[in-house]
């Protein structure tokens, strides 16, 4: 069975903040990257067991681009919680004080 994909708003606004930089690089490159994401999201719905890297958090890195999306799972429910798509740079455990 298929998770369900759920965005937190902390993580929606990383996602538009990284559309907004690639966009101001290039035009078209912000829609490349939401492409690229939403490729992965589909992925982590049919298998969102990936390594954890802290606590609870499951990480899954963006191919082409310097993201990590920050997730947690609910057996239970069937659900993955996007808590998080932080560039590699930053400091990873930042989105918990959020």
């Amino acid at each position: 069975m298929a998770y369900s994909i759920i965005i937190e708003p902390a993580a929606l606004q990383d996602i538009q903040q990284a559309i907004d930089y690639y966009d101001e690089q290039q035009v078209g490159l912000g829609e490349r990257f939401e492409a690229a994401l939403n490729k992965h999201l589909v992925s982590l719905e049919e298998n969102p067991f990936f390594q954890i890297r802290y606590d609870d958090v499951h990480c899954q890195p963006l191919k082409k681009y310097p993201y990590m999306i920050h997730f947690t799972i609910n057996e239970e429910n069937k659900t993955a919680t996007i808590q998080a798509v932080f560039h590699t740079s930053l400091d990873p455990g930042k989105w918990k004080d959020r």
